[in-house]
């Protein structure tokens, strides 16, 4: 039954003998390789143990951190003309041996660094698969392991690159990923959690041999020379993990499928006419410089019916008219690439390294505490700054508190892109994918230069109202502008911009650029049309963030280095033109801008200040809308959301600690103290009028032993000679005593009920 030869007519069998097989050689070795990185921090890539049903799996381990990815293809294409890969990263509690705490204390929906992790790992795959290759595809990521000091989204990118090499899913791989950081000026090849901490840099880099750059993405506070030098640097040291993955694949790996781009189905003469009906009419619609992105789409739209129609009468015999569409989408990109080149100019007439117009404004409506609209050509942002107190900080998710060493933030920003910002309808809902990368793209280009000790946490929101390329761009212009309206002391203003890229390859050699065109500040059609998203903000000094989309497999450094420089003196001007509408932040307040202040209550003053559950405190929101927070046993934390507010609560405030003069007490001195109260424990005196009550222990009434008050006949309102201690260092409480003012014990007292029932 388990002969290889044996033909398997069911499943079961097929399972039973894939079963005996694993089991038989179970007790191999595990294939595995060393990656040797130039610093010493190797990790390891293994496969063959684990989830070997998939096409392709791999474990990374790195310390004590593991990640499994495992990849699977679908043997049957799809009808869709792109390729419908799916990026699945979790992030599992059990690796770090935690329980979420959520109310089913299980994993739910995916957070936000899960999303922000898989987009990562997709844009490092996606541009080696090969052209037409639309069958469905999985990549997912596992956790198996993590130790809070190795990060797992690098090691995640490798698993995922040798899942897919080891594969037969055709892949043009392999790539390799690092982390690079900068800490006194000394670069660090994957940074633990603590180190990068310390770091001024966070700069992933992906790359596939001979040096080509697959996907660019950081943050910091970094000088352009030194950004320039760490892609360079993490483009070397990403060989290390290529050249290993080469190695296992020589060795473990699966032969591919076979796979060739489809030819198109469309006869030869319609495709010709199809080219002949619409190839100068486009050049026309790309070369009319005086449409917007509206009338543009409209003339390309009404062309391909046009077209459309006239193959129809021709052709009468067509089978798949959807092939029209698609050869009319080719010739339509290939028209307006090949228009850069001929022309140097743009579809919108603009030459390669200019901006388009530029406006901006700040202080909008009165009630927000900043606002600013940014507007660039078609792209529009309205960006505004919410101000509120410090327990409104983002609280982090316990495994990205873990794997980020970040807790909580008190500043973040949130991106929103509606369907009208293109004229579409569609439905308004969670946030997308697509929404949280791109406002934690804007939110890292803002972040440098945002101070760390501001008083407030501060919510930005970037909401588009038009779109025609950048908008993640033109979020952390218009929210640098919001920022210095609310008066967030901004160290100078930051900018962003993204570059774009026409490339041409020799007819015979697909692999190597003939030549290429860098577009500044690009429209959404030359993105879509394109190879390359370069995103890019900073300052006038240095880079703050960076992101590359790039849809080519593998652009050499000389053009990354090139589309850099491009983007420096891109928000350089950019940034001149901020200037001139805010030059600086906002230092005369707002009358709506919050207040936070600070209030010391002595520590016996503090049960009176807080009140019974704190109810004082709530009482004091409820009527103001002024929180307190407590600092420490003395310090309290007074925020209200405009100084009118404060006012009104100070006034509670000095009301509830307002008293009559608390006489000087003496040290040691003896004092006529009136019993207000019995307790168990004792009783509660006060030794002048409006004093709050303070406790005589039983301990402290008489030298003889007394378990309740009442043993000694003590009853409300009479009044005792006490002698004075000065108060607890701590508490802050009264100490008295009547004790020592008596003679030494002569038996002991009891209460007098217990007494009572015994005899």
């Amino acid at each position: 039954m388990y002969n290889n030869k044996i033909m398997y007519n069911n499943k079961l069998s097929r399972y039973l003998y894939l079963i005996r097989t694993y089991s038989d050689i179970a007790s191999i070795r595990i294939p595995e390789v060393t990656v040797p990185f130039s610093n010493g921090k190797n990790f390891t890539i293994s496969t063959g143990k684990y989830a070997r049903f998939s096409d392709g799996c791999a474990v990374v381990t790195v310390g004590d951190t593991a990640v499994m990815v495992t990849a699977v293809s679908k043997s049957k294409p799809t009808p869709a003309s792109f390729l419908p890969l799916t990026v699945d990263y979790r992030q599992k509690a059990a690796a770090a041996g935690r329980i979420p705490t959520n109310f089913l204390r299980r994993e739910l929906g995916a957070s936000e660094k899960e999303i922000l992790t898989a987009r990562l790992i997709d844009r490092s795959l996606r541009p080696l698969f090969p052209d037409g290759y639309n069958y469905e595809t999985q990549i997912t990521c596992n956790m198996l392991a993590v130790d809070s000091v190795n990060i797992p989204d690098i090691a995640a990118i490798n698993a995922a690159s040798a899942a897919l090499s080891l594969s037969d899913v055709p892949w043009n791989g392999p790539i390799g990923a690092v982390r690079v950081g900068v800490i006194s000026g000394e670069f660090i090849i994957n940074p633990t959690r603590h180190e990068l901490q310390n770091s001024i840099l966070d700069l992933v880099v992906t790359a596939t041999k001979q040096n080509l750059v697959v996907m660019l993405e950081g943050n910091g506070d970094i000088l352009q020379q030194d950004l320039m030098k760490a892609i360079k640097l993490g483009t070397k040291e990403a060989q290390h993990a290529i050249t290993a993955i080469e190695k296992l694949q020589k060795s473990y790996g699966r032969v591919k499928r076979p796979f060739e781009k489809p030819n198109s189905a469309l006869p030869i003469e319609i495709a010709d006419a199809v080219k002949t009906f619409s190839e100068m009419r486009l050049k026309e619609i790309f070369n009319d410089y005086s449409h917007d992105k509206l009338s543009r789409d409209n003339a390309v739209n009404l062309l391909r019916n046009d077209v459309f129609e006239k193959i129809k009468t021709n052709f009468a015999d067509i089978e798949d008219l959807s092939l029209v569409v698609d050869k009319f989408n080719q010739t339509c990109k290939d028209v307006f690439r090949n228009n850069i080149f001929e022309t140097d100019k743009r579809c919108d007439g603009r030459e390669m390294d200019q901006l388009r117009n530029i406006s901006c404004q700040a202080d909008l409506y009165k009630p927000l505490h900043g606002s600013a609209l940014f507007q660039r050509g078609q792209t529009q942002v309205l960006c505004t700054v919410a101000l509120d107190s410090p327990e409104s900080a983002l609280k982090m998710d316990t495994i990205s508190m873990l794997t980020s060493g970040i807790k909580e933030k008190n500043f973040f920003l949130h991106y929103e892109f509606p369907p009208y910002a293109t004229k579409e309808i569609g439905k308004i809902g969670p946030i997308g994918r697509r929404e949280l990368g791109h406002g934690a793209l804007a939110e890292k280009g803002l972040k440098p230069v945002v101070p760390n000790d501001f008083p407030f946490t501060i919510r930005l929101t970037s909401e588009v109202l038009e779109s025609n390329g950048s908008s993640s761009m033109a979020s952390i212009c218009g929210g640098s502008l919001a920022l210095m309206d609310a008066g967030v002391p901004l160290q100078s203003h930051a900018a962003g911009v993204a570059i774009g890229l026409v490339t041409k390859y020799d007819k015979d050699d697909t692999k190597h650029i003939n030549d290429y065109r860098i577009l500044t500040d690009i429209l959404g059609i030359e993105d879509y049309m394109g190879d390359m998203d370069f995103k890019i903000a900073g300052t006038k000094k240095g880079i703050t963030a960076l992101q590359a989309d790039i849809k080519i497999p593998g652009l050499p450094l000389k053009i990354v280095m090139e589309a850099i420089q491009r983007a420096t003196d891109a928000k350089t001007s950019i940034i001149d033109i901020m200037s001139n509408c805010l030059p600086q932040y906002r230092n005369e307040k707002k009358e709506n801008w919050p207040v936070i202040e600070k209030l010391s209550v002595e520590v016996h003053k503090r049960s009176k200040f807080l009140g019974i559950g704190g109810i004082n405190l709530k009482k004091i929101f409820v009527e103001t809308g002024v929180s307190v927070s407590s600092i420490d046993d003395v310090n309290y934390s007074i925020f209200a959301p405009n100084q009118q507010a404060m006012d009104e609560a100070k006034e509670i405030i000095e009301k509830l600690l307002s008293s009559e003069r608390v006489p000087d007490l003496e040290f040691g001195a003896i004092y006529t103290a009136k019993i207000i109260e019995v307790r168990d424990i004792g009783v509660m005196v006060t030794l002048y009028p409006s004093m709050p009550p303070a406790l005589l222990h039983n301990s402290q009434l008489d030298q003889r032993k007394v378990n309740h008050p009442s043993a000694l006949g003590l009853e409300v309102g009479d009044e005792i000679q006490v002698k004075y201690f000065g108060r607890d260092p701590v508490s802050g409480l009264m100490r008295l005593s009547r004790k020592v003012l008596q003679g030494p014990a002569s038996n002991v007292v009891r209460n007098l009920d217990k007494t009572a029932n015994s005899t």
